[in-house]
Formats: structure tokens, sequence, C-alpha cells
């Protein structure tokens, strides 16, 4: 029998449950000790005592461990399940124990050649064989564009790594169905079943972003077979949660990782990699910037910097969790609080939204429904006044300004920025309001030498 140890990653444990957007207001969730716990055991090794003395030892144990989980996600370490820590709990993720960044030692699991195969062994019926070749093709290329590993795919006989899509219990200890919704697993590098990728044939795979894209898992489940662990920051590849990307992209820790087990690539031509956002980098420059339901959200590429009333904290989070259809960033950004909306545009398109419930008929197109001619390609900035019920977008080196009560482009307009707005510059990356009841309210710009501007609100 082949041997089933070396087991790295029963992949993205879905958990059909609402998401909610950070800082919105949320839904009550409830989940009772024992889920929590539940939690903990499978993912963060809490060994519950049966006996009368281990019973006492388990509130300490479990505060213990609530900790190390809440600092691996980058959360307030507070040992209680606080509502972001049960945000976390319920989202969707990975299905093993959770590891700190990568650590590579001389016992880390790694392929001894660096010209490796790769078979399929059977299709799934919910693609075109040719969408299942290409995602796995993709996802090997994806690691060996950044490494000296090659791969190359048989038709017969054992490979390096056997790629197959199995129902529930499929032969090597890890049946699918416990826990349930788990959509694949892979092991690390060895003789037998090492480096083996399976895929839960009861999931639903696309190749777009319904149900689960079977290239941005298979890419994810490569890396494991390559002999990667799981890492804790959001922007790589193997972070523990599914999400889904339109663009698969490695992030340079990624990048690193993979070099430090195969050393660098021979590839002259680097690929692009994944840019996330950093709330202390003093280059970032962001591509909108609102307030929504008190808390400023600042968007860069996939993700989002939010800030908490007080400033204090700063989340970093994925834009398609909360808000699907804007997986591909947005440009730029407004809420409007009387409406409790908020509106995004990316392109010719912009979309409205109630937390995270894009309002019925939207997306609509800038020309039709706001009035903007056509050589309007694309809007770099917006913000909503709601004392005077007017939003200005800013094109290029102009604005406009639009009346949200008669839903129409007020006249006049479009004004030149450096005259409407004297002492900013001639062009806007990014504005928002601050401000409020206890304090006047102020306006904000961003430029891309990412200097910020103060001035009176008109």
């Amino acid at each position: 029998p082949r041997d089933n140890k070396g087991l790295v990653t029963l992949v993205f444990l879905y958990i059909d449950l609402a998401r909610f957007p950070p800082g919105l207001a949320r839904a009550e969730l409830e989940i009772d000790g024992a889920q929590g716990n539940n939690y903990l055991q499978k993912f963060y090794d809490l060994k519950m005592g049966t006996s009368k003395s281990g019973r006492q030892r388990n509130s300490s144990l479990v505060t213990e461990k609530l900790k190390q989980m809440q600092e691996f996600f980058g959360l307030k370490v507070t040992g209680k399940i606080d509502a972001d820590t049960l945000n976390v709990m319920k989202q969707p993720r990975c299905g093993v124990p959770d590891v700190a960044q990568y650590v590579l030692t001389d016992r880390t699991p790694r392929w001894e050649h660096t010209h490796l195969t790769y078979r399929i062994e059977n299709y799934t019926p919910d693609l075109p064989r040719a969408d299942v070749d290409s995602a796995m093709e993709k996802a090997f290329r994806l690691w060996s564009n950044v490494s000296p590993l090659t791969f190359t795919k048989i038709f017969e006989g054992q490979a390096d790594i056997m790629i197959s899509f199995v129902w529930g219990d499929h032969g090597d200890s890890y049946p699918f169905g416990r826990p349930a919704n788990t959509l694949a697993h892979a092991f690390l590098p060895g003789r037998g079943i090492g480096g083996d990728v399976h895929f839960d044939e009861e999931k639903r795979w696309t190749s777009d972003f319904r149900n689960f894209n079977l290239y941005y898992v298979a890419a994810h489940e490569v890396g494991h077979s390559l002999g990667l662990g799981h890492d804790n920051d959001i922007g790589s590849l193997m972070f523990p949660s599914y999400n889904s990307y339109r663009d698969v992209l490695l992030s340079q820790r990624d990048i690193s990782a993979i070099q430090a087990l195969y050393g660098p690539s021979k590839n002259p031509i680097q690929p692009g990699e994944l840019q996330v956002p950093r709330a202390c980098d003093s280059k970032l420059t962001f591509d909108a910037v609102t307030t929504i339901r008190g808390e400023l959200f600042f968007f860069k590429n996939r993700f989002f910097l939010r800030t908490s009333p007080s400033h204090k904290t700063v989340d970093l989070d994925v834009i398609a969790d909360f808000w699907e259809s804007l997986s591909r960033g947005v440009d730029a950004a407004y809420s409007v609080v009387d409406r409790d909306e908020v509106f995004f545009f990316k392109g010719s398109k912009y979309w409205a939204f109630n937390a995270d419930q894009m309002v019925r008929g939207y997306p609509k197109d800038i020309y039709h429904s706001l009035g903007f001619p056509q050589s309007v390609k694309t809007i770099n900035a917006a913000v909503h006044e709601d004392e005077t019920g007017k939003t200005y977008f800013f094109v290029a080196n102009e604005y406009w300004r639009y009346d949200e009560n008669t839903r129409s482009m007020d006249t006049g307009f479009p004004k030149e920025i450096a005259h409407g707005f004297p002492g900013i510059g001639k062009q806007v990356d990014a504005v928002f309001q601050e401000g409020g009841k206890a304090r006047p309210v102020s306006s904000f710009f961003c430029h891309r030498n990412n200097t910020w501007f103060n001035c009176r609100s008109k």
C-alpha cells in the first residue's frame, strides 16, 4: 500500500455562512463553546482533558490556543472569542492546522530532482477536459516560472505528482466529507503517495469564479506538493483561506519560499507578483478611499485596509471576500449615508451595495445612468457631501458634480480641478471626507506621491 504519511492539507474548508464586511453592521452570530473548541482542536492542536483534573485545565488551554489563533490572523490578542475572532472562525478556510510563517529547515520535505512529472488520472465532469488540462498546466507553470523546477505531463504509469478527482472515502485515510465541505488535499514530496493531489468530486469545479475555481485551488495545492506549508500573510497564495481572485499570482513571500527550497529561477524575465498594500508603506498609493458606516476603507489592487473610527487599528482584507463582484479591484468609491449605500467604480461600470448585498439593477454604466460622455473611460476618484447631496467625480484634471436628489449632473461641469480646488494639484487619485456631528467635516485628497491635503468642505 502507498504511504499516507505527510498529508499537507485538507484545503479550503468551505462553511456556507453569510460573510459580513468588516466593520459593517454584522448580524448576531452565535457559536457555543463546543464549536469554538472544535475549531481550536482541528487547527491549533487543542487537547481537551476528560478527567477531573484535565477539565479544570481546559479553560486555560482554550485561552492559550485562542491567543495563538488571534496572533496568526493578526487579530487583537485577547484570548476570548470576540467578534473579529468569530468572523475568522466562520470564514472559508483550510482544513489543516495553521502554522507560522514559512519555516525551512534541513528536514523540510523537498524533491531531490527538479524535473518532475505529473499525471491526471481522471477528469471531473464539471469541466471540459481541455479546461482541466489548462488549469493544471497553468498551476505548475506558476511555480516553474520562479524556480528551476520543470513539469512534464505524462499519460500513463506512475508520475511524481498524481492528480485525481475522488469521492468520500478514497483510500488514503483522509476521506472527503469529514469535515464537511473540504475541497481538496495534497501530500508533501516523497515516495508513494507523496506529492499527490486529490480534489473532492462532490464539489462544483469551474473555470470562472462561481463555486470553486479549479486553477486557484490547484495552484495552492501544487505549492504543498512541492513542499510548502501555509503562510499567515493574506496576500500569499499559500494563505489558508480560499479567495476567489480573478488572477492567480504569487506573492514575494511565495517566491522566496519556493526558491529557498530549490534555488533561484533561471528565467531571466520574472513574472508579475501580487502587490499587497501595507499600512506603513511610505510609497503606498490608493486606488480609492471612502467611509463606510464610520470606518475608513482604503482600496488597493484586490485588497483593502480599514481603520476603526479611532484609527487605532488597521486591518487588511480581500475585496472579493465581501464584495465578490469587485474581485478585480476598484477605481473609485463613495458612500451615501442617508441611503446606507456605497458605490464602487471600475472602468465604465459601477456598483451599488447595502453592506455586502448588491442593490438590484446593478452594475450600471456611467454613461446612461450618470450622464458622463463617452470620452470618460474611468473615474479616478469620487466623494459625496451628505449636507448638500452632491457627489464630486474626478476625471483626469477635471471634476464633475452630480446631484443625488435629482439624479442628474449639475450644469456648468466639468471644471478644472486646479480652479475648483486650488492647492491640491491637477489630478486626484482618491478623496474622502471625515467629520460629522462632533467635529467639522474635512476633505482629504490623495496624489500619487501619497501627499495628503486638508481643506474645508465646500
